[in-house]
């Protein structure tokens, strides 16, 4: 183990569960796997996570454990400070210090199913301190709706144009990931929500809270109703953004993301690494008031091929 990066605990995708694997399928199809309780150093920020998501044509679009960030673990809800606890993985940054390996590091924790089906999960969860203490608790529901044929899919760029590190159609696909989550503070707690940017480090670091690490063999491209680019669709409060990328079997696949909370902002990445987040704290840390709940809605079209501007924008519309 290295100081700067801790070695691989497990392999992503394939950690075991109590019960089996957990899969989300779309009419038989299965689109996106469940790791519940991965076998994880605890510097890596065990979570439950979606890994391998895959398009229904079979390309992969999520990453877990990459050697970049080991600590990005697919699609999963992660904030980096909860009252001093690291319940992202990584290190953790201080103000005027910088980044820093503590013993900070939490876990988020599956405690029962209320629900599962082939295109449902819900179960209860706890996000714990590092002696196992009860941060928050959270009830959560993903679903997985196919969307096939809702929008005639191309292979254009945003503007009708090709995107950069664009590819072929890769057959006019698509289904949606709806995430429904709701946290809540302990009776005689308040619980607040910080980033990296909100402890001090510049640049529009405010990660935290649902992130998606993307996977993309070409340099990825992002955009949202308004703008194009990592700088400047991060930080915005856009209704919706587009990941483009290019999958580990060289099918291209758009990501459409939806379901800003208030106060939330996007989280966007193409140049160090592939991802795009819903920020809690992008600017300012939040607060979760001692007995109330936080809720979030999130939803994510998953698509084969390079989708134009007013394709995702059809796409985000289909979400209610």
């Amino acid at each position: 183990m290295t100081a700067d990066r801790p070695t691989r605990a497990a392999e992503p995708g394939a950690a075991p569960t109590a019960d089996g694997p957990v899969r989300l399928l779309v009419g038989g199809t299965e689109v996106a796997r469940y790791v519940l309780d991965p076998a994880l150093d605890a510097r890596h920020g065990p979570r439950p996570y979606l890994h391998p998501v895959r398009t229904l044509g079979g390309t992969v679009v999520t990453d877990a454990l990459p050697a970049d960030h080991v600590w990005h673990l697919g699609a999963s809800l992660a904030v980096q400070d909860v009252n001093g606890t690291n319940l992202w993985g990584g290190r953790t940054y201080v103000r005027d210090v910088g980044y820093t390996w503590r013993d900070d590091h939490g876990r988020i924790a599956h405690v029962r199913w209320s629900e599962r089906a082939a295109d449902r999960l819900a179960h209860r969860l706890e996000w714990r301190d590092p002696h196992g203490a009860v941060l928050l608790t959270e009830h959560r529901q993903l679903t997985a709706v196919a969307l096939t044929g809702a929008v005639p899919l191309t292979s254009e760029g945003p503007s009708g144009g090709g995107l950069s590190g664009g590819g072929s159609s890769g057959g006019g696909s698509a289904w949606r990931l709806e995430v429904d989550y709701t946290l809540s503070a302990p009776a005689r707690q308040d619980v607040r929500l910080g980033s990296p940017a909100t402890n001090g480090r510049p640049g529009g670091a405010g990660y935290g809270g649902f992130f998606w690490r993307a996977v993309s063999a070409a340099p990825a491209s992002v955009f949202s109703a308004t703008a194009t680019g990592e700088e400047a669709v991060n930080g915005s409060a856009e209704p919706w953004v587009a990941l483009c990328g290019t999958g580990p079997d060289g099918g291209a696949y758009t990501l459409v993301f939806t379901g800003l909370g208030d106060g939330d902002r996007w989280f966007t990445r193409t140049a160090m690494y592939p991802g795009v987040g819903v920020a809690f704290a992008f600017d300012e840390p939040v607060t979760v008031t001692a007995g109330t709940n936080r809720r979030g809605r999130h939803a994510v079209v998953v698509a084969d091929g390079t989708l134009t501007r007013a394709q995702a924008a059809a796409l985000a519309n289909t979400v209610r």
